[in-house]
């Protein structure tokens, strides 16, 4: 470096004069504004490099102020699911109990309007199979219960006591293939045993293929089974399949349909009435009653119309009157005395024409 600078020591000596004379220039030089042209290229040439510390500085600062807000966004949302999950729990807790309430209600008014003596009862338990069909309830031989006893809610027929603990029992649904009552049809006051199918639904056995059976119609207990009191429902038939002897009617349990917490059951039965049969089909109208022995026929009434021949003799012979009518001619009872006939001279009858 010195040996560079030795060999060109003119030469930097002139343009450090340059320089400086130019610097000097730009100190005296004055622009319009009367600002010194040094200052304007010091400010010019520190004016990008101010430019650029100032926007890495709002940058900065601004990332960290994000980060920070971000954070406690993140804090907030935290707060806020932990905040949705309780109120869910809660309302789910609170529609539970409303819905508890609700069927509790239910079972104290059927309870108090049945007139059969029941205790009730909160289910506890079910078996231990996947397609159970027996539940456990919190209510034993302490409290009255004995097995086979009938087991009920507010909407029908649930099942029937199998076993009997101190403090609980075990109970046995109407869809079990093992269940079976005694039923009788509300419309049709058709009679049969009612059976669980296994599955959701039931079966009534032993219904004839002549019985007439509709779909919608209510099957209620008939009590000849002597566990369950007549007249309480037991479903509706969803289905009536005829087959060779009897027909196969499949029954949706009424008792199940809005899920089992809270039973009745029926310590002391008392059978009810059955509901007034509905008439499905109406009835063709009757024919009046036939007249007394030697009386005369009663004249049709002309608001109802006249009153057609029940059979196909009555028809012909009302056919054949209209016709002897029309020609004027006597029929039936208006007919002359047949002549007695007379035998021609020799002792014989004649013929008779066919």
């Amino acid at each position: 470096m010195g040996s560079l600078l030795s060999r060109y020591r003119s030469f930097t000596i002139l343009l450090l004069l340059l320089v400086a004379q130019l610097i000097l220039v730009a100190y005296q030089v004055r622009t319009g504004h009367d600002v010194r042209l040094l200052r304007i290229w010091a400010v010019s040439a520190v004016t990008p490099v101010a430019r650029l510390l100032a926007s890495a500085s709002d940058g900065a600062s601004g990332l960290v102020r994000d980060y920070v807000a971000l954070w406690g966004v993140r804090r907030e949302n935290e707060r806020l699911a932990e905040e949705v999950d309780r109120l869910r729990l809660e309302n789910r807790f609170l529609k539970s109990e409303l819905s508890t309430a609700e069927r509790a209600a239910a079972l104290s008014a059927f309870q108090a309007r049945t007139p059969s003596r029941t205790v009730a009862a909160r289910v506890i338990g079910a078996g231990p199979a996947i397609d159970s069909r027996v539940l456990l309830v919190d209510r034993g031989s302490s409290s009255g219960v004995r097995p086979g006893m009938a087991v009920i809610n507010a909407d029908g027929i649930v099942g029937k006591v199998t076993a009997s603990f101190p403090a609980a029992s075990q109970v046995l649904l109407v869809t079990d293939r093992g269940f079976a009552a005694g039923v009788i049809s509300g419309a049709s006051r058709i009679e049969g045993t009612l059976r669980g199918a296994g599955r959701s639904q039931c079966r009534v056995e032993y219904v004839e293929i002549e019985d007439r059976v509709q779909v919608g119609e209510w099957f209620y207990t008939s009590g000849d089974d002597r566990l369950f009191p007549r007249g309480l429902p037991v479903g509706q038939v969803q289905s009536v399949t005829p087959g060779r002897v009897f027909q196969e009617v499949l029954v949706d349990p009424s008792g199940l349909r809005r899920g089992l917490e809270e039973v009745l059951i029926v310590v002391e039965g008392v059978h009810q009435p059955l509901p007034a049969a509905e008439e499905s089909v109406p009835r063709a109208p009757l024919l009046p009653p036939p007249p007394a022995e030697g009386a005369a026929p009663a004249a049709p009434d002309p608001a109802q119309g006249a009153v057609a021949p029940g059979t196909d003799a009555d028809r012909i012979v009302e056919r054949h009157r209209k016709a002897a009518e029309t020609l004027k001619r006597p029929f039936g009872d208006n007919l002359p005395p047949a002549r007695p006939a007379t035998p021609p001279p020799g002792g014989r009858p004649a013929p008779v024409k066919p």
